[in-house]
């Protein structure tokens, strides 16, 4: 009987659940979920195992939360809705858990405590954004273990012990914040027994104390390192750091019991040891702890451990470790997704102790008040500019918010809306190296080269190691003609984020340009290694591989770009071009014609097309080409001579056409400064086509010296037969 009333509150539970999540369900990606949500590079299954084995590959080392994204991709690629069905799924099956803990820990009130904590709306910040499926995953991984565990306590069975270490173990690869697990479990034994055993009750758990310290350590480590939780934002004393906790504490709790005004962002305090009132958080939660021990046989041990567990539970957020958020706020509401368990089962079993008729009137009304503020807070996380926009309106100093706000406005093409808001972010924060890179990129993208210079290096000088900012940086160097400069710019990013697959392809084009080759190819190399699905990294390996002639490895190159991006013309040109080697001029004329397809205005593929096709005989076809390029690009030296080489030598009289072929080849000499024996040679001809036999010798003469200089024997060669038919007074005809 009890059985089947479960399963119909259950299933009351989740249904109440939906209908309050239920404006979530529209939501679309906000602030970091294009950085959690599987990104393309990692779609495949080289990236699953980048996930588990680069941890540098994901914006945290979360390997189980991003290898269910990856997942949820595969399932539905990004259809949003998958998403937070998921999220909510979760909430309600962690609730449902906590049902079952609850009731073998013989507290009355499970289901109230179920619902008050799954239908609060602290905590939609965790279920409506995307991005926390780690809050909500290692939730079920949380109160699963701690289950498990629970019956181990009782039955003594290893199989139990395993299966609780190995959830736990699960949970801390979804999110380390529940290493706090084993020292809940030993104040719920001390809650049951007023006592602590060592055998029974601490010796069992050393092992979890052992891997959640080890966790947390590493998530610590990482979070400094490669997140960026460094830096000024972060020289807090200890002294200062235990003001934010006290402070903290109280906040949290505060929003627990009247969950009023709740923001994504709320404003970060200005935390000083010589205001002191500040004092006075820590110190009255340090009393509470102390009132609540000593009160603890009139009252029981429920409400001191229910507040042991609510800080303890809190701890690796109150700002005794550095995480990437305080930059902007010490507090957030998915911090105390786990913690604020304590108070709400705590408030759940008080209820029950109310008279009958009361009881179901207080539940109802709680559980009617939290669901409805539950479905008013989920729109705020609808898009991204309401979300912003509503931070804003509730907390207008967030500079962080404007930042963002800005971001997304320029994304959607409203730069002259964005740049007013990265103003006021840095009238807010002018030490913001962040905001001072983001408006450099509108000023690079409008071609305001001169500001967005300014603004990069300003970024650069207020944060050395920033390496986007010197990547950016770079980037303008290079438009200014500053390339040296570029260049130092770029190696100093590689040099701070060895990592950093976009400032090595960077450094690879600027090399490439130079003509430094192998200096090029060997940061392709190091873009693809970190990058695997870099398309334009392989595109651009392959054409540096092609340039020393390595023409296999240029066609597998070109081949991934295309395995990775089949829409992408120039790689489809850059195999055709080594297809036409090969003589594999079928394959290759397809090449031509796809990237053509892909992009109708694209000179060099029609170039290409046309040598194809002079190779077949099809000159008629050829001309037509040459003349799609040259209407594309018409100041493209290399297919104004081709196109007048082939006016004026083509064996068949009626496609010849010395003018447009001695225009062209005038045009073509002049664009490459008179020094290209090869353009030379293709003038000659035009004017021997003409009629004028003088200056067609004199040219090919002078072409002839510069062949000679440089050692170029075979157009040597061919000059010294040409200037003969032109000092005879004959044309010159290529033979086909």
């Amino acid at each position: 009987m009890r059985a089947a009333r479960d399963w119909w509150v259950a299933l009351l539970l989740f249904g109440v659940l939906l209908l309050a999540y239920y404006p979530a369900l529209h939501g679309t990606p906000i602030w970091d979920d294009a950085a959690h949500l599987t990104r393309p590079e990692l779609r495949s299954w080289t990236g699953l195992c980048r996930i588990w084995f680069d941890p540098g590959a994901t914006q945290q080392y979360y390997p189980l939360t991003y290898s269910v994204f990856w997942l949820l991709h595969r399932l539905w690629g990004d259809w949003h809705a998958g998403y937070h069905l998921v999220n909510i799924l979760l909430h309600a099956g962690s609730a449902l858990l906590l049902v079952r803990i609850l009731r073998r820990l013989e507290i009355r009130g499970a289901w109230l405590a179920a619902a008050l904590w799954a239908l609060h709306p602290a905590q939609v910040e965790s279920v409506a954004w995307m991005s926390e499926l780690k809050n909500t995953l290692s939730g079920v991984f949380y109160f699963g273990a701690a289950l498990v565990y629970l019956r181990f306590d009782r039955e003594r069975r290893l199989r139990a012990y395993y299966s609780a270490l190995g959830l736990f173990v699960l949970g801390l690869l979804t999110k380390s914040v529940i290493d706090t697990l084993p020292a809940a479990l030993l104040l719920i034994f001390y809650w049951k027994n007023g006592k602590l055993l060592w055998r029974k009750d601490v010796r069992p758990l050393i092992p979890f104390f052992g891997i959640g310290i080890g966790s947390g350590l590493f998530t610590a480590w990482f979070e400094r390192t490669l997140v960026g939780a460094g830096g000024s934002d972060f020289h807090l004393s200890l002294l200062e750091r235990s003001l934010i906790a006290g402070r903290a504490f109280w906040f949290y709790l505060g929003k627990l019991i009247w969950p009023a005004n709740l923001i994504f962002i709320y404003p970060r305090w200005q935390i000083s040891a010589s205001v002191w009132w500040q004092f006075l958080f820590p110190i009255t939660a340090l009393a509470l702890m102390v009132v609540l021990a000593s009160m603890r046989k009139q009252w029981g041990r429920a409400p001191m451990v229910a507040a042991l567990y609510f800080a303890g539970t809190l701890f690796p957020a109150l700002g005794f470790v550095n995480l990437y958020p305080f930059r902007y706020s010490f507090v957030a509401d998915h911090f105390q997704y786990v913690a604020c368990v304590g108070p709400l089962v705590l408030a759940a079993a008080g209820a029950v102790f109310m008279r009958r008729m009361l009881r179901p009137v207080v539940a109802g009304g709680l559980i009617a008040a939290l669901g409805f503020l539950t479905w008013k807070q989920c729109a705020m996380y609808s898009d991204v500019e309401t979300l912003w926009r509503t931070t804003l309106a509730r907390n207008p100093g967030s500079w962080m918010a404007h930042d963002n706000l800005a971001g997304n406005l320029f994304l959607e093409g409203r730069a002259a809306e964005a740049i007013p808001e990265y103003d006021e972010a840095l009238r807010l924060k002018p030490d913001s190296a962040e905001v001072h890179d983001h408006l450099g990129g509108v000023f690079f993208q409008q071609g305001r080269t001169k500001e967005a210079n300014a603004e990069f290096g300003e970024a650069v000088r207020l944060d050395p190691d920033y390496a986007e900012a010197r990547d950016n940086l770079g980037n303008t160097l290079i438009l200014q003609g500053r390339t040296e400069e570029a260049i130092a710019q770029f190696r100093e990013a590689v040099r701070i984020k060895p990592d950093y697959a976009e400032a090595r392809y960077n450094l690879g084009l600027i090399l490439f340009q130079q003509g430094r080759i192998e200096e090029a190819t060997a940061q392709y190399r190091e873009a693809v290694r970190i990058k695997p699905d870099y398309a334009e990294a392989h595109c651009n390996l392959g054409v540096a591989l092609l340039r020393e002639e390595r023409m296999e490895e240029a066609a597998a190159q070109f081949r991934e770009t295309l395995r990775i991006n089949p829409n992408y013309a120039e790689a489809h040109n850059d195999l055709s071009i080594i297809l036409f080697r090969q003589g594999r001029m079928e394959e290759g004329m397809a090449e031509c014609r796809e990237a053509l397809r892909l992009k109708p205005d694209n000179a060099e593929a029609h170039d290409n097309l046309g040598n194809a096709l002079l190779l077949e005989g099809r000159t008629q076809e050829a001309i037509a080409e040459y003349g799609k390029g040259l209407e594309l690009q018409p100041a493209n030296a290399v297919i104004e001579n081709e196109l007048a080489w082939l006016l004026a030598t083509t064996p068949q009289a009626s496609l010849r056409n010395g003018a447009r072929a001695l225009e062209l080849a005038l045009k073509a000499n002049q664009s490459t400064g008179g020094g290209n024996p090869v353009v030379l040679r293709t003038l000659a001809a035009a004017y021997a086509e003409t009629g004028d036999f003088s200056n067609a010798a004199q040219t090919a003469s002078s072409a002839l010296k510069l062949a000679e200089t440089q050692s170029n024997t075979g157009l040597a060669d061919a000059l010294r037969r040409e200037i003969k038919l032109y000092q005879t007074g004959h044309r010159f005809e290529e033979a086909h």
